[in-house]
Order: structure tokens, then C-alpha cells, then sequence
């Protein structure tokens, strides 16, 4: 197999704002593609999931969240154009600032809220296992929860997963290609992680 991949990069946002519903990501999305449709034209695009606290209201942002574009480098320049935009988002208005680009950086030990595949954990993990394979990439890993994200008329469902004992270039290959479907929605995006003991 080709060690060849399209070279991704992190596009960070200032981000600000109130509550939103668990399943935003789907509206999010949405407003993102629609000030910036060439989002749309490629699937390797993804939306790192916000990092928010739960609150009474729904998922509350935290002062100084980011909101994080991973893509192609081809189209740093392009979502630059976002800066400054405000967002509506599930009743909820969301403020960006300014955006900056940051490498990908390898982490022995990488985590994902969401994977998809088989609903069964044995089938799922046998899946995972293969897909790695196929990238030439040797990890451990750790099948979490079972996760859902449903907005009444959609649903993906999978599992967290944490991989460790990554190679630095087997941890870039799985960030830049990430797992499973759904890259727009936040599944299958990989981030560092700390601590391998207690993830959702």
C-alpha cells in the first residue's frame, strides 16, 4: 500500500456563544456548508467536536472555545473566509473571530467521541482493526461507549475509541484519515489523549 495521503491541517476559530442541543452538529454543518459550499465537495472534510460543558440548558460553550476545521490544506485559505461570520445554530447564535492554522501534530495516544460501524462491539473493533491495517498503522486500542447523535430525524451511532501505542507516523496517518463515516458531523476524528482510563 501507498504511504501517500493528502496533506490536513487544523483551521482554528474563535468561537463564542450560548447553549446548544447535544445533536448540533447537524446544524452546524449545515450553516458552516452553506457560507462556504466547496466544504460540501469534499469528505474528507471534519468539524472536531466543540468541547462544552452540560448545563441545565443544554451543552453550554465555554469562554475561549474553538471551533476546529480539519481538511485539506488546499482550502485553508478558502475557510478563512468564515472569520467574522455569525452562525445560527439550533435558536442559538454563535459569534467566530479570528482563525488561525495549526499542523497536525503526532500524540501516541489518540482518542474519537464517535466512530462509526457494526452495531456490535466485537464486529465494530474487528472492523477498526482492519481499517488500520489497511493504513499500515499498528496501535492498541480501547472500545468505549456506545454514542448516538440523533436530532429527531437523524441518527449516527458508534463508539468512542481510544488508540495507543501509536508510531508518530501511524498517529498522523489516522488523523489525517480518520475512521468510519460522517467526518462533517464530528465521527471519527482523532485528538490527543491524556488519560486512558477514564473516556466516555
Amino acid at each position: 500500500m501507498s504511504t501517500s495521503r493528502t496533506e490536513m491541517i487544523d483551521v482554528v476559530f474563535e468561537i463564542s456563544g450560548g447553549t446548544l442541543p447535544v445533536a448540533y452538529p447537524y446544524e452546524l454543518w449545515g450553516e458552516l456548508s452553506r457560507f462556504i459550499p466547496q466544504l460540501g465537495e469534499h469528505e474528507s472534510v471534519g468539524v472536531v467536536p466543540l468541547r462544552m460543558a452540560e448545563s441545565k440548558e443544554g451543552m453550554l460553550l465555554p469562554k475561549r472555545a474553538k471551533l476546529v476545521l480539519r481538511l485539506p490544506l488546499e482550502l485553508a485559505e478558502v475557510v478563512s473566509g468564515l472569520t467574522q461570520k455569525q452562525l445560527r445554530v439550533a435558536g442559538s447564535e454563535l459569534q467566530l473571530g479570528a482563525c488561525k492554522t495549526r499542523p497536525i501534530q503526532h500524540y501516541p495516544t489518540l482518542h474519537a467521541h464517535l466512530v462509526t460501524g457494526a452495531e456490535d462491539e466485537v464486529a465494530f473493533v474487528a472492523e477498526v482493526e482492519s481499517a488500520l491495517a489497511a493504513m499500515e498503522v499498528r496501535a492498541s486500542l480501547i472500545c468505549g461507549q456506545r454514542h448516538s447523535l440523533n436530532d429527531g430525524e437523524r441518527e449516527i451511532r458508534g463508539y468512542s475509541l481510544v488508540l495507543h501505542d501509536l508510531t508518530p507516523e501511524g498517529s498522523l496517518r489516522v488523523q489525517y484519515a480518520g475512521l468510519g463515516k460522517e467526518r462533517r458531523f464530528g465521527c471519527g476524528i482523532f485528538v490527543p489523549y491524556k488519560v486512558i482510563s477514564s473516556f466516555e
